[in-house]
Parts: C-alpha cells; structure tokens; sequence
C-alpha cells in the first residue's frame, strides 16, 4: 500500500540525470515520430512543457503531444498489433488493471527512478507526478468564511447547499463516501464487500443532490464557475489553473484523495526504449523542478519538492502541511474495487 511516508517530502539526492544534452538515442521506429498521449487540459501542458519539449529540444527527437488518454482505444491498439502511440500518462489503478497490455519497465534504463519511493513504481508503471482529488466549490455560493472543509461538510446539503458533481466510476467516490461516513483515514483499506456496501449507502444519501457525474477533467471546474454546480469534486491540477485565470471558484486540500499520474508503455510500441529515455528524463532533477516553475502538478521526487517556494508550497500534495490532512489513495485496492463492484456501482447509477 502507498503510504503517507512515501509522500512525506525527505532529503534524499536526486539520481544523477544520465539523459544530458547531446545524448544518443535509438532512431524513432515505424517511420513516425514518437507519440506522447495524455488526459489534456493543465496536465497535458504541464507534462509537455516539463518533460516532452525540453526532452526533444536537448536531443533532436520529435515527440508528438496529443490526448485524451483513452484505454478503450489503448487496447485495442494492442489487440490488433497496430500500436500508434509510444507512451501514455494514466490513472495508478490502470497500471495494475491494465497490465496485459503494457510493456514491462526496462529499471536498468531509468536509473533516475531511484530517486522514488517503493509506491511510486511498479513493474509496467511509473508515477511521474503528484496531484488530488479535491472538495472544489462556487465562491459566489460560498464565500470566504462558509466554505466545505471535509467530505462530511460535502454530503451535509443543509449546511452547504445546492447541486453536486461527482465522478462517474467508482474511483474517488468509494474512499470519499467512506470518510463522510466517518471511517478514519487508515480504515479505508482494505477493500471489503462491507466496505462497499456502506460507500454506496452512504452515496445514496447523497444522490438525489449529484447533478452532474462528470467523467472529463475540465467539467468541474466549468461548471463550477459558471454557477451550475454548487461544489464537486475535482483534479486539483484542473482548478488551480481556473484559479489563475481568476474564475469565481475555490477548494482546499483539507481531506482530499492524493495520487499520482503514471506513465506506461504500450505492449507492442517499436520505441520502447526511446520510451525508457523519456521516462528517466521527466524523473530528472532539471525537469521535476520545471513542474514546480509551473505550479500545476507537484513532482513525485521528495527532494525536488524540498526546493519549493512558501508560495508554491501551497499547492504541492507532497509538502507535510498538506499530506498531513490528506488520504493517500491505494492505487492496487482502487484497481480491485473498480473491477470487482463494476456491476454493484452500475446498479448503483441506474438504480
């Protein structure tokens, strides 16, 4: 299991960065340029302008940035034998539900990764960096001084109301409406079949108040600007980037769900190692510093996020201000409730 340890930030050096300018690497295959597939909006700008642009710069290789990522059509690609894309940002729990179609890491060729903790890595997946799912609301509906605070605060419409969006799977909702039934952080794992049962009780309260289940990233922090949605729950990396557009919305870290973005290999891609490079520079020093220049999505090197300013510490799920007050999400229990209770939890949206 992930545990808040390993996103307690520590003093560890950075693996030395191997990827320098000048590098040599394998000639792109399959006469294409090297694919890059991500979910879009702020992580897909913030993955590009880190990792995707300063690694073709230094090393002459064309990287092609495109989303969203899709697994229905990641697997298909596998199936047929005709894989277009090379590397693919995706949620924790795909990397264990998905592993029959994703390539098994090369270490050997990633030597930056041992600047991670044990959590953060696995046979055919890696984390590349840091974010949330977050209590995200109206400023206009609430302001300053009567704002939710907790999952307990979402689910209580009288003292906070008006319509909610939620996400439309499983994941998020189950270790949201455990803690707004008052489990304590370190009672949400392991997955149970009563566990369950009382996240999907507890979420029943709930629905006739759930406006939207909102399935893209960029939806929660639409409508929630425009007034549509009272509170939701969101990526933090989607609603830091309407903030700073000065959009009428506000959240907090205060019980928010913590993980990570992973980066995976299709089974089958002809740039596999090309992939192995990309990989081991987006974990470098130089490039994990750019996401905190950024101040999207938090790197997933503890060291790096030592270097942090007060003010981008604000936004950092790594720092011990905010972990402290978070659930670090089990991206293997996540993967186990996803596919188990698929039929309970569409019983449950049907229902």
């Amino acid at each position: 299991m992930t545990s808040r340890r390993r996103f307690i930030v520590s003093s560890a050096a950075v693996a030395a960065i191997t990827t320098l300018p000048g590098s040599r690497f394998p000639a792109c295959a399959a006469n294409r340029p090297f694919v890059f597939v991500s979910w879009g909006g702020a992580l897909s700008d913030a993955e590009k302008r880190a990792f995707m642009d300063p690694f073709s710069q230094q090393h002459g290789t064309e990287v092609i940035n495109t989303s969203p990522t899709e697994y229905a059509k990641l697997k298909a690609m596998v199936a047929s034998g005709n894989v277009e894309w090379d590397l693919v940002t995706v949620g924790g729990r795909f990397v264990f539900e998905g592993e029959e179609v994703l390539a098994a890491l090369d270490y050997q060729k990633i030597p930056n990764a041992g600047a991670l903790e044990e959590g953060w890595k696995a046979e055919k997946g890696i984390a590349t960096s840091t974010g949330a799912t977050i209590i995200a609301w109206n400023t206009k509906t609430f302001p300053d001084g009567n704002t939710p605070q907790s999952w307990v605060d979402f689910w209580d419409v009288k003292r906070f109301p008006g319509p909610r969006g939620l996400y439309k799977p499983f994941y998020y909702n189950y270790e949201a409406a455990l803690l707004a039934a008052g489990l304590k952080r370190e009672e949400i794992y392991p997955v149970t079949d009563e566990r369950v049962e009382m996240a999907i009780g507890k979420l029943k309260e709930l629905k006739p108040n759930v406006q939207v289940w909102w399935s893209s990233g960029a939806q929660p922090p639409q409508l929630l600007s425009s007034g549509e949605l009272a509170l939701s729950s969101a990526w933090s990396g989607r609603m830091i980037a309407i903030e700073a557009e000065q959009a009428p919305t506000g959240f907090t870290f205060n019980d928010g769900i913590a993980w990570a973005n992973w980066m995976v290999v299709p089974k089958g891609s002809p740039n596999t190692d090309l992939a192995m490079a990309v990989i081991n520079y987006a974990l470098s020093e130089e490039a994990q510093t750019k996401l905190l220049d950024l101040g999207i999505y938090g790197p997933v090197v503890g060291s790096v996020t030592e270097k942090a300013t007060p003010e981008q510490r604000k936004n950092l799920v790594m720092t011990p201000e905010n972990i402290k007050t978070m659930l670090v999400l089990d991206e293997k229990q996540a993967a186990l409730y996803s596919s188990k209770y698929q039929e309970r939890w569409n019983e449950f949206q049907l229902g």
